[in-house]
């Protein structure tokens, strides 16, 4: 009888180890997924600043370009560029062009440029 109490309060005893660490597990892994989530978030906000800050860079060095009179916005990786200054036909689709090229970019809207 003793044997079957000391096996009786053995099994109980790792049962509810078992289902302390599943418990556990569950409560720790509903934060690392919304950290994950976050982390995506922050992951896209850093790659859209990083391409505006790269769009912006490579048109402030491009001869022929008013860089510093266009502006440079990014969602997602679609980059929208306008300006208040007009721009020609020309250095608009050179700046759409340099765009394009950049790592990233997913589409390109020049709407917001003014064309002479």
């Amino acid at each position: 009888m003793k044997k079957f109490a000391i096996a009786a309060a053995t099994a109980t005893a790792l049962t509810l180890t078992m289902a302390n660490a599943a418990f556990a597990a569950q409560a720790t892994q509903a934060p690392m997924m919304l950290a994950a989530g976050e982390a995506t978030k922050a992951k896209e906000a850093t790659s859209d600043t990083w391409i505006t800050t790269k769009v912006k860079a490579d048109l402030l060095t491009e001869k022929g370009i008013p860089g510093s009179d266009i502006k440079v916005e990014t969602n997602k990786g679609v980059v929208s560029l306008s300006s208040d200054v007009a721009v020609t036909d020309s250095q608009k689709e050179m700046a759409v062009a340099i765009t394009k090229k950049i790592k990233g970019v997913k589409a390109v809207s020049a709407d917001g440029l003014k064309a002479e």
